[in-house]
C-alpha cells in the first residue's frame, strides 16, 4: 500500500462525513498504525474516533459494500456526537 492509494480513500472518507454532517471536522492520520487508521470526528468540543483498516480505506473508493458499511459506522459516530446515539 502506498500514500497515493490512501489519499483517494481519505478524500472519499472526508466526502462521506461532510455529506452527512458538513460542520464536523475530520482528521485522518497520514499513516496507519498496525494496519488501522484512527479517524477523529469532531463537532465543537465533542470528539468521536473510528478505526478503519488500511484495506477498507483504500477499497472505500471502489467497493460499494465497504462504502455502505463505513457510512453506517460514520452515522453511528455522528449520532453519538449529536447525543442521539
Amino acid at each position: 500500500m502506498d500514500e497515493d492509494e490512501w489519499e483517494a480513500g481519505k478524500q472519499r472518507m472526508t466526502e462521506l462525513v461532510r455529506a452527512m454532517s458538513p460542520e464536523v471536522t475530520v482528521v485522518i492520520p497520514t499513516r496507519p498504525t498496525s494496519g488501522m487508521f484512527l479517524i477523529a470526528l469532531a463537532r465543537g468540543k465533542a470528539k468521536k474516533f473510528l478505526s478503519v483498516s488500511e484495506d477498507d480505506l483504500i477499497d472505500l473508493v471502489e467497493d460499494h459494500a465497504i462504502e455502505t458499511e463505513v457510512q453506517a459506522r460514520i452515522k453511528g459516530a455522528l449520532d453519538e456526537l449529536s447525543g442521539t446515539g
